[in-house]
């Protein structure tokens, strides 16, 4: 017996049954679908339901035209799963796509045109965009081209960290913004690597939990706007037009061009894994770069439109994306796909967790109504291998849906808490009948999350869309005239104040104030209950110049200023010994909502309220002070947070503390840099136990405890 011989025997499935093409070949495994490496070949497997065929397109790397094209035998569809086995290729070598043929009827949902070549929805990588930012050749017909992924990293023993969600601390991030800057010296700006350089920082600033922007397979070059004051080019910088969900971003690694974004990307994620902090994808499953009818067409457009898009009865795509085309999510082979895909990133990534743009689509059925129990949410909820990920709804949609508190939650889904957004920045202007809902929303929002407990709330000021912080107290109105829109893009409702002067200026008085807003949005932000997420850069006061849609904007409007680090190192300090605070006192973490009940150990109850006099708090319409005390349980501090948005300072009664604790002073963002605020641990005891004078637009934060002897 010869030794190939042999090996037929051992491996029934490692022989050839069929030629195609020229290449022998064998029927393939259904399942799992995309291209995957078996023994002495590879198996590429891919679902139409209406195609009347399929063709398999290799290219040798880089070359513009095919090397090969195999059409798949008959034999060799199951249901609507055409799989192939191909022998005897270079698989790091090629690239692959697919011609599917069937008819051409929009009005009946069916687009399929046999001249394109397709990228197969599970590629795990692509190639096309290698470099950020390098023009593509358009004349290509075949733009992203999908490769095949060896499964070789070694993880050594790293796996999700699995913190507590009431313990994170989330830092929202751009992969290329965060070090793109020149200031941020290191040695490849605007990457995975990049980024990973940078851990120390995130580290010291104590964030535990990183969100970062888009990073699956995207196509910066896709915006065709310029800047009308400039003549530049925009791109798609925030990366919200997915190309291929299952490929990390080629041009956001230093070794995108060697086909090595894959285990840059895990390098990161390993790393940061070692360093405490978690990883969470922002992801984006309400639509695809295809866009409308007028759109490319890609992937999903020409395998089978009718399955992966919302269509009307005529045929056309229902937009509640507002960006042309809706996915539709709760089609049961749609559902599965994007199971398969946020499992891919947890097994083969070690992801921590996903937040889900405009995730009230998810629940859309697929004529567009909302389901009252949507499938794809519950599946995701249960779903063995996602079961310990966050999972984090922004729970609204373009198309009108405003799900905050209401989000189909099945015990697990947290929400971006857009209400807790607009009533902080609505206190903090001075507006007023603010402050009984600024108390709900800083105990954790019961109104909304009365069975989800706290840790469905994620707080947040900022975020990508929208002002940055620093903007938010300069800017009244947005200035967005660099997207090349005639500034109609991006909110009007922003909640924003610009404390006396639009933009920079040279006011001393007015940069104080607005300094000091900044501290009370961080340490209000922070003393709140719920998941606080903070938006990068805002620990430095970082601007983008009044433009709150930078979308289009790669540049240093969007980019990470590291100067800033140096030149607001106050606000910096602020921000961390904030950060520091909220991890020393469990009582700002509790996932229960208060409930006025008394603590025994202290006599105090969990959480009272109080005004100008302890225990009266003012809830009147003029009202614009507001303090809070929170105690926990055994031995933990008293936590006393008063919050002044008023222009005229107040003289507060402070409530009496039981069991010789007394008053320490943490912060009081009214005082001058260094006395701001103080190492957690070593407040100094106030001399007047019995009142404090809290300056005009302020915040202040004791603690109630027994004083320290060495202090």
């Amino acid at each position: 017996m010869t030794e190939a011989r042999s090996e037929q025997v051992l491996r029934v499935d490692a022989y050839p049954t069929h030629e195609v093409g020229g290449y022998r070949v064998r029927a393939g495994k259904p399942f799992p679908f995309g291209a995957n490496v078996v023994p002495g070949g590879v198996s590429f497997s891919v679902f139409s339901d209406q195609a009347t065929s399929m063709t398999l397109v290799i290219f040798k790397r880089g070359e513009p035209e095919p090397m090969a094209e195999l059409e798949f035998p008959e034999e060799f569809r199951t249901g609507s799963v055409f799989a192939m086995t191909v022998f005897g290729l270079d698989h790091e070598n090629i690239e692959y796509g697919y011609r599917a043929d069937g008819p051409y009827d929009p009005v009946s949902g069916h687009r399929f045109d046999a001249r394109q070549v397709l990228s197969d929805p599970y590629a795990r990588l692509i190639s096309g965009r290698d470099v950020w930012g390098v023009e593509p050749d358009r004349s290509r017909g075949y733009q992203y081209r999908s490769r095949v992924c060896l499964q070789d990293f070694d993880w050594g023993d790293d796996t999700p960290l699995g913190l507590p969600a009431e313990d994170l601390v989330v830092y929202e991030t751009h992969v290329r913004g965060f070090t793109r800057h020149p200031s941020s010296g290191v040695t490849a700006p605007g990457t995975f690597a990049g980024l990973r350089e940078k851990i120390p920082y995130l580290k010291e600033l104590g964030v535990n939990c990183v969100e970062l922007l888009p990073v699956f397979e995207f196509d910066e070059s896709d915006n065709m706007r310029s800047n009308p004051e400039t003549g530049e080019h925009l791109f798609d910088y925030w990366g919200y037009n997915t190309v291929s969900f299952f490929a990390p971003k080629a041009g956001y690694a230093a070794t995108g061009r060697y086909g090595m974004q894959g285990d840059e990307f895990r390098t990161l994620i390993k790393d940061l894994h070692a360093a405490g902090i978690e990883v969470i994808l922002d992801v984006v499953f309400n639509h695809t770069a295809e866009g409308n009818e007028q759109g490319p067409t890609i992937s999903f457009k020409g395998l089978d439109n009718a399955t992966y898009y919302m269509l009307t009865p005529e045929g056309y795509y229902f937009n509640f994306s507002g960006t042309g085309n809706t996915v539709n999510c709760n089609h049961p082979v749609v559902r599965n796909f994007v199971l398969d895909c946020l499992r891919h990133w947890v097994a083969d990534y070690h992801i921590d967790g996903f937040r889900f743009d405009l995730a009230a689509i998810l629940g859309r059925d697929l004529d567009g109504t909302p389901l009252p129990n949507p499938p794809l949410l519950e599946m995701l909820a249960y779903d063995p291998v996602l079961r310990h990920t966050k999972l984090i709804a922004e729970a609204w949609d373009a198309g009108g849906l405003y799900e905050v508190g209401n989000f189909p939650a099945y015990g697990r889904w947290a929400e971006w808490n857009g209400k807790y957004r607009d009533t902080v920045r609505s206190f903090l202007k001075g507006d007023p009948g603010v402050t009984g809902e600024l108390a709900t929303r800083i105990a954790g929002s019961p109104d909304l999350y009365s069975t989800r407990g706290t840790s469905a709330s994620v707080n947040f000021l900022t975020a990508h869309d929208g002002f940055t912080l620093a903007d938010l107290v300069s800017y009244n109105d947005k200035h967005n005239e660099a997207n090349g829109e005639g500034n109609n893009d991006g909110a009007n409702d922003n909640n924003s104040w610009n404390c006396g002067a639009e933009g920079p200026t040279d006011d001393p008085e007015i940069n104080r104030l607005r300094t000091r807003q900044m501290k009370n949005a961080i340490a209000i932000l922070m003393t709140s209950q719920g998941i606080p997420m903070l938006l990068s850069g805002d620990e430095v006061a970082r601007t983008q110049q009044g433009n709150n849609n930078t979308y289009c904007q790669d540049n240093e409007l969007s980019w990470f200023d590291w100067d800033q680090v140096d030149e607001n190192a106050e606000l910096l300090r602020f921000t961390r010994e904030m950060i520091a605070f909220r991890g020393r006192h469990r009582e700002l973490r509790s996932t229960s909502h208060p409930t006025g009940q008394v603590r025994e150990s202290l006599g105090l109850p969990d959480i009272s309220w109080h005004g100008e006099r302890a225990w009266q708090p003012d809830w009147s319409a003029d009202s614009r002070l507001l303090a809070v005390a929170r105690c926990g349980t055994g031995d933990d501090d008293v936590v006393y947070v008063a919050m002044n948005a008023h222009w005229e300072a107040h003289d507060l009664e402070l409530p009496a503390l039981p069991h010789g604790r007394s008053w320490h002073l943490f912060a009081d963002t009214g005082a001058e840099a260094p006395h701001d605020i103080r190492t957690p641990g070593g407040e100094p005891e106030l001399e007047n136990a019995g009142k404090y004078l809290i300056g005009p637009r302020s915040v202040v934060i004791l603690v109630g405890r027994t004083p320290d002897p060495e202090l």
